[in-house]
């Protein structure tokens, strides 16, 4: 049978756009000789629809989408991703299922059996897990029909109490279909690929993957559909980040052997960013942004990256330097921005600043100059560059990066204002490794901004390191703990200075309050700042 992979972005929500997509990948399948032709999870709907699932209305506009799709299917077959009701009173009242579209009408519903509701994920919130399980007969082909996480639960401490797979292979499948939204992170692709291994091998059957692509805020989908054989050899993968199209015939798959080639670690962060600020912009029907460019590697990483996603002409940049702002900062940034052909302006703020604290003065007298000062800088500069986007209508990217957001390093409406945080959950070593391989594409970035010692210039002759461990222990600290969940007495333990690591930790977990306040977060990493990790703000743990 020959099976086509529709590898689409699609839009929450955004119902005629998605089904328009469908139907036009069902005609394309169908006029090149596909037999079946498979959609992601909650294709319909866009993923992860979140709290919209608890609108009656959204529900009709999935079933109203499933209808006009199914209508399409005639001399073909499809399999869509969306929500259905749950017809049993007891559980929630809905399921996220998998439609099996043929003959102009929905022949057959599967639905998702383990539900994850960890890290990012929250599907227990909205639906019930189904607790059926039943092949899918179609052409003299038994179908294996699982959602995403029902073939993840690999692992020697199973998170679930039942294998939906084992559960199916009772009934003598013929090739097994999973339809996903598995979200990337720059260790992703390599598990996925084990998962699918994994299954093919295990049940010797052949596996058809198909994967979201694009960004839904915080989260990138990273697309690499693919298809493994019997063996639990990857036969082929369809592209990376961006909609891809291919059709197999199952009865050649051993002969195809076209595999993705290994991106670095830092290529696909690349990636990932510049596909998810596209898609923030696109999705949210903007195209113009706006940051304040200072002269560090973190603001100018981010102007490379927005000029790549959005194009140099929707980009602009203010330079805002004050009293204590360097001469090579600002020939730097203008440098760079001359380098891009970037539009830049240069207010100074010096003079507003003595205003400021002027006006200031009869109640700090006598107090020395401290953090005080330095935020009203910083968010004087906030104010301008609100002010800029109020005015033409753009977005402004905060430049705050993820070991600055972690130890609470930035200002409060200062310069961890923003619509979208594009590095924060890129580590400041990682910066340095971002602005290279960007660099080795179009050496935009000038080496000085590189090599020199960062600094948020707020007061005289100040560095980061004055404040913080330098960058390259402080990461390694931050990512054991953030990422690896290593509690104090593992840290100390790996080596770490036993002082250093109390001090860091109190540092995390004191600016919790300022990361709620974070605007979205780009997610490239197994565990980001937003919705995939959840800490109270008043604990008293570690803090």
């Amino acid at each position: 049978m020959k099976i086509a992979l529709a590898q689409l972005n699609y839009h929450i929500g955004n119902f005629e756009s998605n089904t328009e997509k469908i139907i036009s990948a069902i005609d394309k399948a169908k006029a090149e000789g596909a037999e079946l032709v498979v959609f992601a999870e909650l294709s319909v709907c866009g993923y992860p629809p979140r709290d919209f699932l608890e609108f009656k209305s959204f529900i009709e506009e999935c079933g109203k989408s499933i209808t006009e799709i199914a209508a399409a299917c005639k001399g073909i077959a499809a399999i869509v991703g969306a929500p259905s009701s749950n017809p049993n009173i007891h559980g929630k009242n809905l399921f996220n299922s998998a439609y099996f579209l043929a003959e102009g009408k929905v022949e057959k519903i599967i639905s998702k059996a383990l539900l994850p509701t960890y890290d990012v994920f929250d599907e227990y919130r909205y639906f019930e897990p189904s607790r059926k399980f039943e092949v899918v007969e179609y052409k003299g082909e038994r179908i294996a029909l699982t959602i995403c996480e029902d073939i993840w639960d690999i692992e020697q401490d199973p998170m679930y109490v039942v294998n939906p797979m084992d559960e199916l292979a009772k009934q003598k499948p013929t090739l097994m279909v999973n339809i996903a939204a598995s979200p990337f992170d720059y260790n992703h692709a390599d598990e996925r690929r084990k998962v699918m291994r994994y299954n093919a091998e295990k049940y010797k059957l052949p596996l058809f993957y198909v994967n979201h692509v694009g960004a839904q805020t915080e989260l990138i989908f990273d697309g690499g559909s693919m298809v493994a054989d019997n063996s639990g050899k990857i036969v082929e993968e369809l592209n990376y980040f961006k909609d891809d199209f291919r059709i197999f015939d199952t009865g050649k798959l051993n002969f195809e052997k076209k595999l993705h080639k290994t991106d670095s670690k830092i290529e696909r962060i690349h990636d990932a960013l510049v596909l998810g600020i596209r898609d923030y912009f696109g999705k949210m029907g903007f195209s113009k942004a706006i940051l304040g460019l200072s002269g560090g590697i973190d603001s100018a990483v981010v102007l490379a990256l927005a000029s790549r996603a959005l194009g140099k002409e929707n980009v602009s940049v203010l330079l805002l330097p004050s009293q204590f702002s360097s001469d090579h900062s600002i020939s730097d940034s203008e440098e760079m921005c001359k380098r891009l052909g970037t539009k830049y302006h240069i207010i100074g703020i010096k003079e507003i600043f003595s205003v400021i604290d002027n006006k200031l003065k009869p109640i700090f007298a006598g107090m020395p100059f401290n953090v005080a000062e330095e935020n009203i800088q910083a968010r004087i500069r906030g104010i301008l560059l609100m002010a800029m986007t109020n005015k033409f209508g753009s977005i402004l990217l905060n430049t705050t990066n993820k070991s600055e957001a972690a130890v609470g390093y930035g200002t409060l409406y200062g310069d961890m204002n923003g619509g979208l945080s594009i590095l924060g959950d890129v580590y400041k070593t990682q910066v340095y490794e971002l602005a290279n391989h960007i660099n080795n594409l179009d050496n935009c970035i000038p080496e000085n901004i590189i090599t020199k010692a960062p600094s948020a210039e707020l007061r005289e002759n100040q560095k980061d390191s004055d404040s913080l461990p330098e960058y390259s222990i402080l990461d390694e600290i931050l990512f054991d703990y953030i990422e690896k969940r290593l509690g104090p007495k593992e840290l100390i333990a790996k080596g770490y200075d036993e002082k250093l690591v109390m001090r860091i930790l109190k540092m995390v977990n004191t600016s919790e309050y300022k990361r709620h306040q974070l605007p979205p977060v780009l997610r490239v990493s197994p565990k980001a700042f937003g919705v995939g990790r959840r800490m109270p703000i008043v604990g008293k743990y570690l803090s």
